[in-house]
């Protein structure tokens, strides 16, 4: 073989080997990832639905990948403190939003002016559950259900105020005035732990939250209980009616969880996020731990998370269409 044969068939399996390499680098780089301790960025305080599935997450993801995985809650500013800290950090999959129906479709509906877009600016990693909401009133009050706390709102409109650890709390407030013809008004707090507290000590008349930040409180007598949200009763508190039962037909109202990464993130290093977290979420360990507190796991991964997300941002709009609620 000539000399300027071997140097051309070198040349070209150079090239070739570089064109392999460049081919395999993004799957070799998720094959390594996670290397390193993940954060997990909640909105909201401890003790909520939102917080107790993170940290549920966060043990199961650490498991599987042998990783440190932290959870830090930054709640306050109806989730914007907590938006922000997660797209101004390297979008290399190390740094998760731990969202809810409030920062991912709620605020979409709520708000004139958004400092995020709830859609745009993430990638979908999956699904993680959903709760159906509660409505508890201070222990004292001097009405013992539904049909109580409603004829003593029509008869003090405008003076009877309900709780809102969040965007989407308030608006299901806003949607209670709706049906049942009330005229309450809504005080903000900064998480559910928050709300439930001011609930507690009469601060506040009603709220709704999540059955996770509910039913330890009600049973320790710090609050009394007076309906689910839900088509259905919920399995650990079977004593509780539905809203329907209660004496308002129709009434259904869900919080869900669900994990982001900013969509700058790399697909090789989400993908393989989503892979993670949707085998947790299939986990029959998963499934016992969500019931055990009176909710569901939902297993969708990336697409069906992208697709819910719209729906519900749909759905929250015509609500705050339909009950008028003034956007801000």
């Amino acid at each position: 073989m000539s000399l300027h044969r071997r140097t051309a068939l070198r040349a070209l399996l150079g090239s070739g080997l570089a064109a392999l390499g460049a081919a395999t680098a993004p799957a070799a780089r998720a094959q390594a990832f996670p290397s390193r301790t993940i954060k997990f960025v909640v909105p909201f305080g401890p003790g909520s639905g939102t917080d107790t599935s993170a940290r549920y997450f966060a043990k199961k993801l650490q498991d599987l990948t042998g990783q440190a995985v932290v959870v830090e809650n930054k709640p306050g500013a109806n989730g914007f403190l907590a938006v922000k800290q997660v797209l101004a950090a390297p979008a290399d999959g190390y740094t998760v939003f731990i969202g809810s129906n409030s920062t991912l479709a709620v605020n979409a509906a709520l708000f004139k002016e958004l400092p995020y877009d709830p859609v745009k600016d993430f990638s979908p990693l999956t699904m993680m559950m959903r709760s159906p909401a509660m409505l508890v009133v201070p222990p004292a009050a001097p009405y013992g259900d539904l049909k109580g706390l409603l004829a003593h709102a029509r008869a003090n409109p405008g003076k009877v105020n309900f709780g809102a650890g969040s965007a989407g709390y308030q608006l299901m407030g806003e949607l209670l005035n709706d049906m049942a013809g009330v005229q309450t008004v809504h005080v903000p707090f900064k998480s559910a732990g928050e709300t439930m507290t001011a609930v507690a000590s009469g601060t506040v008349d009603y709220a709704f939250a999540e059955v996770t930040a509910v039913l330890e409180l009600a049973r320790g007598g710090r609050l009394k209980i007076l309906a689910v949200a839900a088509d259905k009763r919920v399995g650990n508190a079977p004593e509780v009616p539905t809203m329907g039962e209660a004496g308002l037909s129709g009434f259904e109202a869900y919080t869900w969880v669900g994990a982001m990464v900013p969509a700058r993130t790399p697909a090789a290093e989400t993908a393989r996020l989503a892979e993670l977290f949707t085998a947790i979420s299939k986990m029959d360990e998963t499934r016992a731990f969500y019931e055990r507190l009176g909710a569901a796991p939902m297993t969708g991964g990336p697409a069906q998370m992208h697709d819910f997300q719209r729906k519900e941002i749909a759905l929250w709009k015509r609500i705050v269409t339909q009950a008028k609620v003034p956007l801000q």
